[in-house]
């Protein structure tokens, strides 16, 4: 998927869910012993402090109060 499409199904409400779901699901699985015993490779550790080294408003697409 196009990162523009995905930014799109993303800001929908049903996006929001999925991505949502997808989140839920990568964190259970992160969360297995056996997976948390796997030892996780430096360039994931590298992206992982890149990405939350961020200031909050890069990270989060900022939420629109406006009702249309």
């Amino acid at each position: 998927m196009r990162p523009e499409r995905q930014r799109q199904v993303w800001q929908s409400e049903a996006g929001s869910r999925i991505w949502l779901s997808g989140l839920i699901v990568a964190m259970e699985h992160a969360a297995r012993p056996e997976q948390r015993r796997l030892p996780v490779a430096p360039e994931t550790l590298a992206a992982l402090r890149a990405q939350l080294a961020l200031p909050a408003s890069f990270r989060i697409p900022p939420i629109s109060t406006l009702r249309h």
